[in-house]
């Protein structure tokens, strides 16, 4: 396995990383969001408000995106064994 190989396994994984965190990331900031518009608009100062419906639409999003990430991980795990396989 010469270096751009081993640049190409890296490169796929920090892409994969990225496409699995980005769900639910991106569902943390928005829930984030909405819940500090709606403390701004109702000039509710409570710190520890976001906390509870955060981790419940993050919760959620982990059941509704965990057969996609679960895909992209095998099809990745099949990918490197291959590679594995071809040496």
């Amino acid at each position: 396995m010469n270096s751009a190989e081993v640049l190409d396994v890296g490169r796929d994984a920090i892409w994969l990383t990225l496409q699995l965190s980005a769900p639910i990331l991106i569902v943390g900031l928005v829930v984030g969001v909405g819940i500090g518009l709606l403390q701004a608009l109702t000039q509710i100062q409570e710190a520890t408000l976001v906390y509870a419906p955060k981790i419940v639409a993050i919760f959620v999003s982990l059941l509704i995106f965990l057969p996609l990430m679960g895909s992209l991980l095998s099809g990745f795990m099949h990918h490197i064994a291959a590679r594995i396989a071809s040496l």
